[in-house]
C-alpha cells in the first residue's frame, strides 16, 4: 500500500515516462475506467507525446520513479471553440483516494485558467465511477447530461455523464 505522505511530483509527459505510462494502462482495473484499449503498446504512447502543441498539456504523477497517474488536457483548435477544452485522466488503483487525482486536476485547471484562458472544460465519465464524479464535482464540474450506450466496457454498453466546468469571467 502506498504511503500518502511520500513525495509525489508532477512532470510533463516525455520519453522517460513511456514504460511507466504503458504499464499504468496495462492494469485491467485502471483501463476499464478509461476509453483506452487495454494493453497499449509503448509506441502508441510515444506517438501521443506532443511537446510542440501549446494547446495540449500532458502531465504524469510520479512517486519514486513510478508513474502513478496522468492527465491530458487539450484546448479545442476550432476558432469558435477556442474558449473550451477537454481532458482525460486516470490514477493507479493503489493510489486512488490519496489526493493524486486532485493534484493532477488542480495543475491542469491552473493552466486552463491562467495560461490558456479557457472558459469551459468538458469531460465524460462512466456513470458508475462515483469516485471520479466526486472529484470532478469538488472542482466545480456539473453534470450536463447522460450519454447513453457511450462506450463498450466488459462486453456491455455503458452510459457516461457529460460534465463541464464554466469559469466566470471578470466583468
Amino acid at each position: 500500500m502506498p504511503a500518502t505522505d511520500s513525495v509525489i511530483t508532477l512532470e510533463r509527459l516525455n520519453e522517460s515516462h513511456l514504460e511507466g505510462i504503458t504499464a499504468l494502462y496495462h492494469e485491467p482495473a485502471f483501463a476499464r475506467q478509461t476509453l483506452q484499449m487495454p494493453f497499449p503498446s509503448m509506441e502508441l504512447w510515444r506517438k501521443r507525446i506532443d511537446p510542440d502543441n501549446e494547446r495540449k498539456v500532458q502531465l504524469v504523477a510520479v512517486h519514486q520513479g513510478t508513474v502513478i497517474g496522468n492527465i491530458s488536457m487539450e484546448q479545442y483548435a476550432r476558432v469558435r471553440r477556442g474558449h473550451a477544452g477537454s481532458f482525460g485522466m486516470g490514477v493507479a488503483v493503489a493510489w486512488q483516494g490519496k489526493g493524486v487525482g486532485s493534484k493532477l486536476l488542480a495543475a491542469a485547471l491552473d493552466i486552463a485558467d491562467n495560461w490558456l484562458n479557457l472558459r469551459r472544460i468538458e469531460l465524460t465519465v462512466y456513470v458508475d465511477n462515483e469516485a471520479a464524479i466526486g472529484l470532478y464535482r469538488k472542482f466545480g464540474f456539473e453534470t450536463e447530461g447522460v450519454l447513453r450506450d457511450y462506450g463498450l466496457r466488459d462486453g456491455k454498453w455503458v452510459d457516461v455523464l457529460s460534465m463541464a466546468r464554466l469559469r466566470s469571467m471578470p466583468d
